[in-house]
């Protein structure tokens, strides 16, 4: 334990600490503040009967409660608040509270001030968790000791204590954690930047702003991995980035960073003098164009620090994460496929072209303010029947319809209000052969947790079959 991390721990002794929500990350600080002397109250929006079920490992810890209407009085009498993601810094509640002195935080933004080893942060619309866990696997395989958290993995904060200097801390950062960070990573990643989680920011240029955070705070000596297909982060974050710049193209050929070479199929790394092939495209166990370029993301951000025989049985052997585009089961001859991370009308298309069948689609939730016409296009290519559910499944079916390829005759739409009613109408017109999918172009929040929790509930559902 580094003398910086060792202070840390010791300053909590007595502090009145507030906890504004509770979820996984949250149980574990809390358990660990406990430990540590701190003075815990856990602050939420529920009352203590609705609590209850997260209160699991808590209980007996002798916490203080601020609960219901409640639940933000006062933040300036804790000497540390840590807020989770999911409640939106710029509320007024919380900037009222700051300008009162509150001392506002968060789990990743104090693990960032602390963390004794090298820090990588991905962040972007689309592809962050993927490359995420890309990234950890491939410098896992080359022997290095790897914390992965943030939005995916675990509390990282809880465990500082156990990470060494030589270590790799790899996390994954949503625009809701960056709008106050004002630190940044060795190597920070960008996979792609487009309009996303406009229900909650401000605006777009709000949700660009929170990610161009981790370039703005960056130290001199780092590097920077962009996107050179996106015109956000070319244009808008490349100007600004202050260390090495390194690129990630399915397009073209790069200065310095990966590409593919999209007719020999092959893909490369350039230092802008020397090309290294590293793979085929059919090295890549994972289906899909997108992640292709998940992988170029992954090989340019370790490039120097994992050597291609790594990189290469990483891809032959990594078959994806929970949620994307996992294969819960196949049933009477019908695969049955898990997307549930596929939260926005792009992460959704990018499952549809990778299919080379028609396909039974379940999708909707929860309405994010964005534009569903562009899906509706690639819906009549892809899919023979749509199940449409939640808040957006009337867009979804009204975007499917007024799209120019639209035909009655070449696509069934209905409609569920249920998860068990949209998998039970899936499988009545599902026959031999087909593939149901699970890739909602929304958000879970109209009837789940997050999109785990609609993806558990999808998977166990089919897994019942009988």
């Amino acid at each position: 334990m580094t003398d910086k991390v060792r202070a840390y721990l010791q300053s909590i002794k007595g502090k009145k600490v507030a906890f504004l929500g509770i979820g996984v990350s949250h149980k574990e600080l809390i358990k660990k503040f406990v430990s540590l002397g701190a003075e815990v109250t856990l602050c939420d929006m529920r009352e203590m009967d609705k609590l209850q079920e997260d209160l699991e490992g808590i209980r007996e810890l002798g916490i203080s409660y601020q609960l219901g209407a409640h639940q933000f009085d006062n933040l300036e009498k804790f000497d540390m608040v840590f807020r989770t993601p999911g409640i939106y810094f710029l509320r007024p509640e919380l900037q009222q509270a700051i300008k009162k002195g509150a001392n506002i935080t968060s789990e990743m933004e104090e693990f960032f001030k602390y963390c004794p080893c090298k820090k990588i942060a991905i962040t972007g619309a689309d592809g962050k968790t993927t490359t995420t866990t890309l990234i950890s696997e491939i410098l896992a395989e080359q022997g290095y000791t790897v914390h992965k958290g943030g939005n995916i993995g675990r509390a990282l904060l809880p465990i500082i204590d156990e990470i060494d200097e030589d270590d790799y801390a790899v996390v994954e950062l949503s625009s809701f954690q960056l709008l106050s960070f004002k630190q940044s990573a060795d190597i920070t990643v960008v996979t792609n930047v487009q309009p996303n989680h406009l229900n909650v920011h401000k605006d777009y240029a709000e949700y660009k702003d929170a990610k161009k955070n981790l370039i703005i705070y960056q130290p001199e000596n780092s590097k920077t991995v962009l996107n050179l297909d996106n015109e956000v982060t070319r244009e808008e974050y490349a100007p600004f980035v202050k260390g090495e710049t390194v690129w990630f193209s399915k397009l073209t050929k790069v200065p310095v960073g990966s590409f593919w070479d999209m007719n020999s199929g092959k893909i490369y790394y350039t230092d802008g003098e020397k090309e290294t092939f590293i793979m085929n495209r059919g090295d890549i166990k994972l289906i899909g164009d997108h992640n292709v370029e998940n992988y170029l993301t992954a090989i340019a951000t370790v490039w120097g620090l994992a050597d291609t025989d790594s990189i290469l049985k990483v891809a032959r052997s990594f078959g994806g994460v929970e949620h994307r585009m996992e294969l819960v089961r196949e049933f009477d001859g019908v695969k049955y496929y898990n997307d549930s991370i596929a939260s926005s009308p792009d992460r959704t298309i990018a499952g549809l072209k990778a299919r080379n069948e028609k396909v039974i689609l379940i999708a909707g939730g929860q309405n994010k303010g964005l534009n569903y016409d562009k899906l509706g296009a690639f819906v009549n290519d892809k899919v023979k029947v749509l199940i449409c559910m939640g808040e957006t499944g009337p867009v979804i079916a009204d975007s499917t319809k007024k799209a120019d390829n639209y035909s009655e005759d070449n696509i069934k739409i209905l409609f569920a209000d249920t998860m068990e009613e949209a998998v039970s109408l899936a499988r009545q017109n599902a026959k031999e052969g087909d593939i149901v999918s699970l890739s909602p172009a929304s958000t879970s929040f109209d009837k789940y947790k997050n999109f785990e929790y609609r993806g558990r509930h999808f998977k166990n559902i089919v897994k019942d079959l009988k």
